[in-house]
């Protein structure tokens, strides 16, 4: 039997969100923020939207001063932290350098 080498397991950045608070669909809000990002990054980043109404104790474990917040994380370890919602460009500036594939 062959033996496959295992693929790296992708970074995870975990996006902590207050209730949704009704966003206009003309503005570029955290849920077109996200879409992007997700384009962007492709298989290289899982993007988790974590909406605080949903998962109140998710959101509390991770304690952030204010919502929303960024965490990056691979195989459960933190490597990068931000409160709010930063552009997708300043994002994917940080995600390069905070977790390099593999």
């Amino acid at each position: 039997m062959p033996c496959l080498s295992p693929t790296p397991d992708p970074a995870v950045l975990l996006v902590l969100l207050p209730p949704a608070a009704g966003e206009d669909p003309g503005e570029a809000g955290p849920a077109a923020t996200l879409r992007g990002l997700r384009q962007r990054l492709g298989p290289a980043v899982r993007v988790l939207s974590i909406d605080e109404a949903s998962h109140p104790a998710v959101v509390r474990s991770f304690g952030p001063p204010e919502l929303p917040a960024c965490v990056l994380m691979r195989q459960g370890v933190e490597l990068w932290r931000q409160p709010g919602l930063p552009s997708a460009e300043a994002l994917l500036a940080t995600l390069a350098a905070a977790a390099p594939p593999g």
